[in-house]
């Protein structure tokens, strides 16, 4: 059974709070950032904190919609990704200011080779970046949070009303097609009818049409949860087996082999494992990591401390992730890419980063006391006969009875 709408999901909070870490010392540069990116096998903490965000929307966004109507959703959708982009925007200008004066008085080349387009174009990569086209490096992810936000409202409509079945097969079209170079074939199409100033190689890492498919994943298992009648997420025993043994593969050998799974010679098969694209080998060891998580991650949460920091830090994500940015382009450059600092050296600078992460985290939470759609739950819902009457418009309509919102998060 679902958790009660009043109840805070704070293990998710928890693991969050842990996927905001590990990004964090991905992207700092320490002598940690190599061992521990990628810790738990062909997956990085980014994959992770993608579906959790988009399960945590479609629950709390699913909720919105059935007991206030899709347009209060829609708009709740629209004033996330608003608040996203500025923040996007925020980032983007203090790179373009006080990093790029930075990085020209020490004369930094980590900092010059994040901007390199930016030198070379500035007009062209402010425009474009303040439009989510150019996106730098360390820049690239919030952008397709804001594009997903974007079209979640049309998602989530399909997926209530209609089932989740011809949704998810989209998903899984496109996060094809991805693998066969949707992203430069779109670019392309459009640069062909409006001309575009900012090159293919500077509009982001990240491949959306790659991506998507694990953002509408998490909705659609986020908006089951609604269903009061909804059973628990279960797996049969073999496939927790089978999940059990590759991800165990998978966990040896990143550590055995590195990084990078059939090294420098065979490119072609490194593919298979691509996290820009979503490559389908790592899709298969997400997917063994999740189903161990969802087997044992309650039972294991149940036994374990509660790590307060790191609900603290999940509960706040926007913010910290935002911060963990700042810090990692002050750290660059100041003092560039250098992953063999002394220890000492990197230990104050992670000290000090995550010091000030938490300390945003705090006066964020402080500050937003307010219930907020995005991350307080909402009061607990009135009893049908009492429901406000019918929308105005039938295409907002959802489901009204509690069978009708059982047979809508059933459909998959």
């Amino acid at each position: 059974m679902p958790d009660t709408p009043s109840k805070r999901r704070w293990e998710i909070d928890a693991v969050r709070g842990l996927m905001l870490v590990l990004m964090t010392v991905t992207h700092l540069p320490t002598r940690l950032t190599l061992p521990l990116g990628q810790p738990f096998g062909y997956v990085s903490a980014a994959e992770g904190f993608v579906l959790l965000s988009a399960y945590m929307a479609g629950m709390v966004y699913g909720r919105t919609a059935a007991r206030r109507g899709v347009p209060a959703m829609r708009h709740a959708f629209l004033r996330r990704a608003a608040k996203i982009w500025a923040c996007q925007a925020a980032t983007l200008l203090f790179l373009f200011t006080i990093i790029t004066f930075i990085g020209i008085e020490v004369n930094e080349i980590a900092i010059k080779g994040l901007l390199t387009f930016y030198f070379a174009q500035p007009l062209d990569a402010l425009i474009g970046g303040l439009l989510l086209v150019y996106e730098p490096p360390l820049l690239d992810i919030l952008p397709i949070y804001v594009l997903f936000m974007l079209a979640s409202p049309w998602v989530m409509s399909v997926g209530l009303r209609r089932g989740w079945a011809p949704v998810l097969a989209v998903s899984t079209v496109l996060w094809l097609l991805a693998q066969f170079g949707l992203s430069q074939w779109v670019y392309d199409a459009a640069n062909a009818v409006v001309k575009n100033p900012i090159p293919f190689h500077e509009t982001g890492t990240f491949s959306m049409w790659g991506w998507q498919f694990l953002w509408v994943l998490g909705l659609w298992m986020g908006a089951s949860r609604n269903d009061p009648a909804a059973p628990a997420f279960t797996f049969p025993r073999w496939a927790v087996a089978v999940a059990a043994v590759l991800a165990v593969a998978g966990f040896v050998w990143r550590h055995a082999i590195g990084q990078v799974p059939f090294g420098d010679g065979l490119p072609a098969w490194n593919l298979a494992f691509d996290k820009w694209q979503l490559g389908p080998l790592r899709v298969l060891n997400l997917f063994a990591l999740l189903v161990l998580a969802i087997r044992f991650g309650p039972a294991l949460m149940a036994r374990l401390p509660r790590l307060r920091w790191l609900e603290t830090l999940g509960r706040a994500s926007l913010p910290v992730f935002c911060a963990h940015l700042v810090v990692v382009l002050l750290v660059l450059g100041w003092f560039g890419a250098d992953y063999q600092r002394p220890w000492p050296v990197d230990i104050a600078l992670l000290a000090a980063c995550f010091g000030a992460l938490y300390a945003v985290a705090r006066v964020t939470l402080w500050l937003d006391r307010q219930p907020d759609d995005d991350t307080v739950p909402l009061p607990p819902p009135v009893p049908y006969a009492e429901k406000p009457p019918p929308l105005t418009h039938d295409e907002d309509e959802l489901p009204r009875t509690p069978e009708g919102l059982a047979s809508t998060a059933r459909t998959l």
